[in-house]
């Protein structure tokens, strides 16, 4: 009897400790899972090490990543789980070593940022100092510090920031931001895009920006006031095309700057001619990563859409935001010198490399700002931006590019001799 017991003993001990080295070794087999970089996996994988707090919201195959250490970042999304594409741009350099006095360019393929950038109302130069780089300076509560979590579940999640910031004009703008991010199932996507996804492969979600005035004076056209801003980085190829609708009927909005201009094409120097095209109220911008250039569509001519097409990948990426065609928008200009009060509404951008041949990249982006936030104490201003990547056959891709976007695809890839340009 008690020779079988001490031998059901022994057995039971060796069967617990085969368990407990079972446990780990599928621990360690997990953690060694690697998958290729540009892919979903890898960058979840690299986002958890950076921030334990990193929240994922989940829909069927669709993931988003959401991280309140890095000031409420969507980092990036997937249309199908951990080894499907990656479509934020990462930068993985700028999370090691030192902080950038200038500016953290984590990445992110929805971020949250105020504005104006330039102008005698900036919120990124100091009064007096001079627009110049070597001054040029991203206030922290939007570069480098953590945003508190309110609530989140797997399908959304909100965050607040409370911040002070001064502004060119020396005055001190006391601020707190709101922002929520949910992720959207299938039926909400076609439901926004008035479209049948059918088999294509989905993710989107909504972003939902605010800021209140928590000071105890109104922001005017005197004081300077801010505005949201929400930047789009994404992964270019070779064959990306940036897509841009646009009003053709310009007799509204008197006090735009470009009531005649569909676009401004020169925030980094002229935009070369072979890069930017216009066709049909559709603005074209190439976005290779390959030749830096910044352009912006003014109120009184943007809709609320963009978008963009990566023949390489079979990528349909839509962005939808909020618009006024007849509200004050901001200059982001690095110059005192020009109207404060008349900006764009929409924003794009290709990465390139510096005269230096350095590059942060590549990556491009789609932007969006609100209108000026002209401020009583504790009144609110909201923005929503929300983003779309759709990825499957090209013909069911082009019905829904020439119903959202009112392109056709085959347009898109034939703006540009992608194959022949160097």
């Amino acid at each position: 009897m008690k020779y079988s017991a001490m031998i059901t003993t022994v057995m039971a001990c060796c069967m617990m400790i085969a368990c407990i080295h079972r446990t780990g070794k599928d621990k360690k087999e997990m953690k060694a899972q690697t998958y290729e970089q540009g892919s979903y996996g890898y960058d979840l994988n690299f986002l958890k090490e950076k921030d334990k707090g990193l929240i994922v919201l989940k829909q069927d195959s669709s993931q988003v990543i959401v991280s309140p250490k890095y000031q409420g970042k969507v980092f990036t999304s997937s249309a199908a789980g951990p080894g499907g594409k990656s479509f934020g741009w990462v930068n993985y350099e700028a999370f090691e070593g030192e902080e950038d006095p200038h500016m953290n360019a984590y990445g992110g393929e929805n971020r949250f940022w105020l504005g104006p950038e330039g102008s005698k109302f900036s919120l990124f130069f100091n009064p007096g100092s001079p627009m110049v780089f070597d001054h040029w300076k991203t206030p922290p509560a939007i570069d480098t510090e953590p945003w508190e979590v309110v609530n989140s579940n797997s399908s959304g999640v909100r965050m607040k920031k409370e911040m002070s910031i001064v502004n060119y004009a020396g005055t001190n703008l006391r601020i707190k931001a709101e922002r929520e991010v949910r992720i959207l199932g299938k039926e909400k996507m076609e439901k926004l895009l008035n479209v049948n996804l059918g088999n294509i492969q989905s993710v989107g979600f909504t972003t939902d920006n605010a800021i209140i005035n928590t000071g105890d004076r109104a922001w005017t056209k005197e004081t300077g006031a801010p505005c949201i801003w929400i930047l789009d980085m994404f992964t270019p190829s070779d064959e990306t095309v940036i897509i841009i609708p646009y009003r053709e009927d310009t007799a509204v909005a008197e006090h735009s700057r470009s009531r005649g201009k569909v676009a401004t094409t020169d925030y980094f120097g002229e935009i070369p001619k072979d890069r930017i095209s216009y066709a049909n109220g559709h603005l074209f911008f190439r976005a290779d990563g390959k030749s830096r250039g910044k352009l912006g569509i003014p109120p009184n001519r943007a809709k609320t859409i963009a978008g963009s097409y990566d023949q390489l990948n079979k990528v349909l990426t839509i962005t939808l935001f909020e618009v006024d065609n007849n509200a004050v928008y901001l200059n982001q200009e690095w110059t005192p010198d020009k109207d404060p009060l008349s900006g764009d509404a929409i924003n794009a951008y290709n990465d390139g490399p510096l005269e230096d041949g350095s590059q942060m990249g590549p990556f491009y982006e789609i932007e969006s700002v609100s209108p000026a936030a002209f401020l009583q104490p504790q009144e609110k201003l909201t923005h929503r931006h929300s983003v779309f990547h759709l990825t499957g056959e090209e013909a069911r891709l082009n019905k829904i590019a020439r119903a959202v976007l009112g392109v056709e695809l085959e347009t898109v890839k034939n703006t540009f001799n992608t194959k022949k340009t160097k």
